[in-house]
């Protein structure tokens, strides 16, 4: 990993790969930060880049960011490095943090209050990953940026 410095931003385009990352200080204020980082880079690569991101890409990538990064700040001491990458026609969502403990997604149970953050990120994402790094962990989502004709998030089957 590259670290960058606490609060510094980067959007980067080569290549055809678009990318912005940032460390947060995880603060309470850095769940709002990142979500607003999202919205503002999903929106530059509309603009800029003429790839379509659909409202549902742009609300569903910030809910993913949101509970990422809130996982992170709960669990983890420390900064949380929050990298937003375009891959084709979808945006992979990656948050590390220092706690070597990997997330498990618990089994459903609607009696729960709580604690299903997780479960909310697999279920609107197209991949889902998590991996130990040497320090901490890297955990990824990636997310369709656009819907099919028929209304289905791109990449998912029809039900």
């Amino acid at each position: 990993m590259d670290p960058f410095p606490q609060g510094e931003s980067r959007t980067r385009s080569n290549e055809g790969l678009l990318r912005t990352t940032i460390v947060l200080d995880g603060g309470g204020a850095c769940i709002a930060e990142a979500r607003q980082l999202t919205a503002a880079f999903l929106a530059r690569v509309q603009a800029e880049h003429g790839i379509p991101v659909s409202l549902r890409a742009m609300d569903v990538t910030q809910l993913v960011v949101s509970e990422l990064v809130t996982n992170a700040r709960k669990y983890a001491p420390g900064p949380v490095r929050l990298e937003l990458r375009v891959v084709g026609a979808a945006v992979d969502v990656t948050v590390w943090d220092s706690d070597p403990v990997l997330p498990v997604a618990q089994a459903p149970d609607p009696g729960r209050v709580g604690r299903h953050g997780l479960e909310i990120v697999r279920a609107v994402s197209q991949g889902f990953e998590v991996r130990r790094e040497p320090v901490g962990k890297r955990v990824r989502a990636r997310i369709a940026l656009w819907d099919d004709p028929a209304g289905r998030p791109s990449g998912h089957p029809p039900l």
